[in-house]
């Protein structure tokens, strides 16, 4: 038979217990709720997002000059730098081009001297022993050779340009890309044969919500982790914040009314705003290039 002075004992126990329970039970409501209050305001708020790319400037390298591609000295994905020959278009139809314009020239130099000097022989005699409309002839076709005289030298100096764009190189430091060209193929003025990554242009776009442009700044530090380097950040820092992103509703049908997508009232979904980042350090062990996605968290201070 139980003790009947044990039984008060075990009763205040329990209620004990029971309010342990219940303090521990608010503490973690709380605890859960604050937590949720923070990622739910870390998440809307604060300046990161997981939508970054790495971007780059490329140079389409287009010949000036049509003809034969002879000689090609470079490989893909080589590192060139600024002036370096890419590749060569058969120059000998230009050097035969600049020999006509050489001759041309000499050739109207020679007739200018010949006809400068008929018009100063003339203009020395006396009044009777010329016409007046003699000497005006004459000094008029020697004014004419000189204009034919600038026009070879303006022949003979695009001549030479065009010799020079023979040999095709490189406007910056960087790397060749996607290499196509090989020597034999017909290169076309203004069509691009090579492209070349400009190795001082990288910079990170990153697309952030619109409810944390505000505490984003311009000169704020930033980081950006790489997807295949996630224990190398980038040191950046923000450099411009978009002006505009395109409006999907402002595009008109063929009718010219405007195409409105039907959404949900009560779901608004914040748009993306690019921000561009510009790169201060990369660590070595780092391959940049350019397409590679990115998280970029920006300081606040």
């Amino acid at each position: 038979m139980t003790n009947s002075s044990e039984i008060p004992e075990y009763t205040g126990r329990t209620k004990i217990n029971r309010w342990v329970r219940i303090v521990i039970t608010v503490l973690m409501i709380a605890v859960t709720v604050a937590l949720s209050i923070w990622a739910y305001r870390f998440y809307e708020y604060s300046p990161w997002t997981r939508d970054g790319r790495v971007r780059v400037y490329v140079v389409d390298t287009a010949p000036e000059v049509s003809g034969l591609v002879v000689d090609v000295p470079v490989g893909d994905n080589q590192f060139v730098k600024k002036g370096d020959v890419l590749y060569r278009i058969d120059p000998r139809d230009y050097q035969a081009a600049v020999k006509r314009a050489q001759a041309a020239m000499d050739g109207a130099t020679q007739q200018l001297a010949l006809q400068t000097q008929n018009a100063s022989r003339r203009a020395k005699f006396k009044a009777g022993e010329v016409s007046d409309e003699e000497k005006l002839t004459y000094s008029i076709t020697a004014n004419i050779d000189a204009a034919n005289v600038e026009a070879a030298a303006a022949a003979l100096y695009k001549a030479r340009v065009d010799l020079e764009r023979c040999e095709i190189r490189s406007t910056v430091n960087g790397w060749v890309t996607n290499l196509t060209v090989r020597a034999g193929n017909y290169a076309n003025a203004g069509q691009r044969q090579l492209s070349v990554i400009d190795a001082d242009s990288f910079w990170i776009y990153g697309y952030f919500e619109e409810t944390q442009l505000q505490n984003i700044r311009v000169g704020n530090n930033a980081r950006a982790v790489l997807m295949g380097y996630p224990d190398s950040p980038v040191a950046c820092r923000v450099e411009s914040i978009g002006r505009g992103i395109t409006d999907v509703d402002a595009s008109p049908d063929a009718q010219g009314l405007p195409q409105v997508n039907p959404i949900f009232t009560w779901v608004r979904l914040a748009q993306r705003i690019p921000v561009r980042l510009h790169i201060d350090r990369v660590p070595s062990d780092v391959h940049m290039a350019a397409g590679e996605t990115c998280t970029v968290y920006v300081d606040l201070k």
